[in-house]
C-alpha cells in the first residue's frame, strides 16, 4: 500500500494521467458519424474512411518507432498531436470527400505516432523509480483518467453543439485540449526522450520483427492471446460508434417523421453526449479498478468469457434494434464499452505473465498492427452490410461468428507458476 500511496503522490505520474485526459477531449467524437453522414456519406463510404485511417496508422507504425529511436520518444509525441490538429482542420473544412479522406489521413498519422509510444515511457518511468511491479495499477489509474476525460468531453460536447454555428466547428475547438497536452509533454523529463543513436532502419527492424515474429507464432499461447485480443478490439473499435446512426433511426421511428425537425436533431446531440460520457464514466471506474478483480478471479477465465459473451450481446442488439427497443440496444451498448475497457487491461495483466520482458513490445506491436489490418477489412465491410441490409442485420452476423469463434481462443492453458512445480 505504501507503493500505492508514492504512486499516487508522483508529480510526473499525475502528467502521464492528464495526458491521457486531455488526448481524450475530443468533443466531435459522439456525432462524428452523424457528422459524416450529414455530409451525404453513407456507411460504405464512412468505413473507407475509417479503413483509410487503419491503414494509414498500420503502414506508419513501425517509421514511426524508427523516429522515436533517432529523435526521441517525446519529440514524436510532439509531431503526433501537430498530425492530429492538421486532421481536424481539414475535418473542419469537410469541402468534400477529398477534403475528409486528408484529415482521415492525417488523424492515421497521429495515432501511429502516438501508438505505444506513451506507454513505453510510463514502463520506462516505472523501471527508473522501481515501480515496475504496480505497472497494472498504474495503467489502470491513467487509463481512468483518458476515460473520465472522455466522460467530461461528451458533457461538455452538448452544450458546444447547442451553441456553435454548425457542427463542424466542434472540430475547431477539440483543438484546445492537444494544444495544453502539447505543452505537457514538453515539460516531460529528458531522460524520457530515450534517443538512441542507432543504425537501425526500416530494413533492418522489419528483419528483427519477422524473426520475433516466427518465435512468437510458435508459441501456441501467446498466439492465442494476441490473436483474440486484436480480434476483439478491431471488433469493436469498428462498430463502436454505430451508436450514432442507431439512436437517430430510432429516434426517426419514435415519431420525428422522415426529415429530422430541429426539434430532433436537438434531441438526438443531448442523447449522444449523455450516452458517451456515461459510458465512458462508468468505464473509467471500472479501468481503474479492474486490478481489484484480477487479482481475485482467474484472469484467463474472464479474458476468454469476454470473447463469447460479445458474441451474445451483439445478437441481443440485433433484436432489440429489430423491435425498436431504444433502451435496451443503449443498455446492451453500455456493457459493451464496459467489457471493452475491462478486457484491455485484462490483456496487458495477462499478457506479460506468457511473455518474456524481450518480447513485451513487439508482442504488443504485432496485436496493435493485427487489429489495424482487421479494421481496414471491416470498416468498409461493416459499412457496406449496413447499407445493404441493414445494422440489425449487421450486428446479428457478427455476433454468430463471434460465438462460432471464440472456442478457438479457448485453448490457453494455466500457467504453472514456480512453486507448483
Amino acid at each position: 500500500m505504501n507503493g500505492y500511496k508514492e504512486i499516487k503522490e508522483d508529480v510526473q505520474i499525475w502528467k502521464f494521467c492528464f495526458y491521457g485526459f486531455f488526448k481524450n477531449l475530443k468533443f466531435f467524437e459522439p456525432y462524428l458519424i452523424i457528422y459524416l453522414i450529414s455530409m451525404k456519406l453513407n456507411l460504405f463510404q464512412i468505413g473507407i474512411l475509417f479503413s483509410m485511417r487503419e491503414g494509414i496508422t498500420y503502414i506508419f507504425e513501425v517509421p514511426s518507432g524508427i523516429i522515436a529511436d533517432h529523435y526521441g520518444k517525446k519529440r514524436e509525441l510532439l509531431m503526433c498531436f501537430v498530425f492530429y490538429i492538421i486532421s481536424f482542420v481539414f475535418l473542419f473544412l469537410g469541402i468534400n470527400l477529398i477534403c475528409l479522406s486528408i484529415g482521415m489521413i492525417f488523424f492515421g498519422l497521429g495515432e501511429a505516432f502516438r501508438s505505444g509510444t506513451h506507454k513505453a515511457m510510463i514502463l520506462s518511468y516505472l523501471e527508473h523509480k522501481g515501480w515496475f511491479e504496480h505497472k497494472g495499477y498504474v495503467y489502470g489509474r491513467t487509463r481512468s483518467y483518458s476515460l473520465l476525460g472522455s466522460s467530461i468531453s461528451s458533457f461538455l460536447s452538448i452544450l458546444l453543439v447547442l451553441n456553435l454555428p454548425a457542427l463542424k466547428w466542434i472540430f475547431l475547438i477539440s483543438i484546445l485540449p492537444y494544444i495544453l497536452d502539447f505543452i505537457l509533454i514538453m515539460s516531460y523529463p529528458e531522460f524520457l526522450d530515450e534517443r538512441k543513436h542507432t543504425e537501425k532502419n526500416i530494413k533492418t527492424f522489419y528483419k528483427t520483427s519477422v524473426k520475433h515474429l516466427k518465435s512468437i507464432a510458435c508459441n501456441q499461447i501467446i498466439r492465442k492471446i494476441m490473436l483474440s485480443a486484436a480480434f476483439y478490439d478491431g471488433v469493436f473499435k469498428t462498430i463502436k460508434d454505430y451508436i450514432q446512426p442507431i439512436l437517430q433511426s430510432l429516434i426517426l421511428a419514435a415519431g420525428a417523421g422522415s426529415i429530422m425537425s430541429l426539434e430532433a436533431n436537438q434531441s438526438l446531440k443531448v442523447y449522444l453526449g449523455i450516452i458517451y460520457s456515461i459510458f465512458y464514466i462508468f468505464s473509467s471506474i471500472v479501468s481503474k479498478n479492474i486490478y481489484r478483480l484480477t487479482t481475485r478471479l482467474n484472469a484467463r477465465f474472464v479474458f476468454e468469457k469476454m470473447f463469447g459473451l460479445m458474441g451474445f450481446l451483439l445478437i441481443i442488439i440485433s433484436f432489440s434494434i429489430y423491435q425498436e427497443h431504444l433502451f435496451l440496444a443503449i443498455s446492451i451498448y453500455f456493457i459493451l464499452y464496459l467489457m471493452m475497457n475491462a478486457r484491455r487491461a485484462v490483456f496487458v495483466d495477462i499478457s506479460s505473465d506468457y511473455m518474456d520482458k524481450s518480447q513485451r513490445v513487439t508482442v504488443l506491436s504485432i496485436e496493435s498492427q493485427i487489429r489495424s489490418i482487421l479494421m481496414v477489412i471491416m470498416a468498409p465491410t461493416f459499412g457496406w452490410i449496413a447499407d445493404k441490409f441493414s445494422i440489425s442485420v449487421l450486428f446479428l452476423g457478427i455476433g454468430v461468428v463471434l460465438l462460432l469463434i471464440s472456442r478457438l481462443f479457448k485453448i490457453i492453458p494455466k500457467r504453472v507458476s514456480a512453486s507448483e512445480k
